[in-house]
């Protein structure tokens, strides 16, 4: 979290991390078109020739508490492929909350989990605490063949603290669920460490309704986590 108390400003970190062509970039797009326009700034993709994002994703978001702050939520996209592994490190330095976009087909299963524990190695390298940072797992590609099975995401919600989000983002399902599952864990964890709502006059539910205003998450919710 960076606080300007000069300019009245919050910023909060999102990091949306997993293997190549998980989907990160996707639900930076699906977001972009699905939430309210005005609180949206531009969406910046830098991309390499064969279209997988090479460096970062960043689609600002931001509100006003009743107090006059000004809240902005930055969400970042990190590159999958394995030669840029420092650049993940680096995007993911600073966050404030984690979305791991995993692919639900059973072929990437192996490639999910090296890219979790890698994940959680540079965490430590970068001073976080992994099982202290707000994370949400997102199964991606819940449309194609061959996929998990519901009964094996139940699994990891029983082995892991991680709630689970299924979705299909390049329908943008789930896509908002992700998020709002994070936020709901941000806001809690920054109201402990920070006493976030009596800081800045603004409670959980107020948080949550200036960025999706009448969205309610449905049925995507899973629970769990991932090892």
């Amino acid at each position: 979290m960076q606080f300007n108390s000069a300019q009245r400003e919050l910023v909060l970190k999102i990091v949306y991390y997993g293997p190549p062509l998980s989907g990160k970039t996707t639900n930076l797009q699906a977001l972009h078109r699905l939430l309210n326009p005005e609180l949206c700034g531009r969406l910046t993709t830098l991309d390499t020739a064969n279209d997988r994002t090479l460096f970062f994703d960043l689609l600002p978001l931001s509100m006003k508490t009743p107090t006059g702050y000004r809240i902005k939520l930055k969400l970042f996209t990190v590159p999958g492929q394995v030669i840029h592994a420092a650049t993940r490190r680096l995007v993911l330095a600073g966050a404030d909350g984690v979305v791991y976009v995993a692919d639900s087909q059973l072929t990437e299963a192996r490639n999910n989990n090296e890219y979790w524990r890698g994940m959680t190695r540079y965490m430590k390298e970068t001073g976080i605490e992994p099982n202290k940072m707000p994370t949400v797992i997102q199964f991606n590609k819940r449309d194609l063949p061959n996929i998990r099975s519901e009964a094996e995401l139940e699994h990891m919600r029983a082995k892991g603290p991680e709630p689970i989000v299924k979705a299909v983002a390049v329908r943008g399902e789930g896509v908002r669920e992700t998020l709002y599952v994070l936020l709901k864990d941000l806001f809690a964890e920054l109201n402990e460490r920070y006493q976030f709502e009596e800081r800045f006059e603004i409670s959980q539910s107020q948080f949550l309704q200036s960025i999706f205003q009448d969205f309610v998450p449905l049925d995507a919710l899973v629970g769990g986590g991932e090892g």
